[in-house]
């Protein structure tokens, strides 16, 4: 499992996904952190990975709050997501419904 964790981070280093944060004083990064960006950057196979280290809830979690929100830019990563991995009958509307929710919240601050 670790093994796993280690690589999906090095990949992440590597590809320079990870611009953000000052690497030279960390060797890993929280689980939130990894899933996000797994999710954002990194190919099918890496993200199939990350159903063998962490749970189904902990990924979905993740991804409803800080993927899925992101609107345009990812929105057909989201849909495929929605479908494939989290088994959403209207892709299409379950994401769009996410990211009216993430504005609507964000406007009633």
């Amino acid at each position: 499992m670790e093994e796993v964790r280690q690589l999906l981070f090095d990949k992440l280093k590597d590809g320079n996904h990870l611009w953000s944060y000052d690497l030279s004083k960390m060797d890993s990064i929280s689980d939130e952190a990894l899933i996000e960006h797994v999710l954002l950057y990194l190919d099918i196979k890496d993200i199939d990975l990350l159903f063998h280290i962490f749970s189904f809830s902990k990924i979905k979690r993740v991804w409803l709050s800080r993927v899925a929100p992101q609107g345009e830019m990812f929105h057909s990563f989201n849909v495929l997501y929605a479908w494939y991995y989290f088994g959403a009958k209207r892709p299409e509307a379950y994401v769009k419904s996410i990211e009216t929710r993430h504005v609507n919240q964000y406007m009633s601050l």
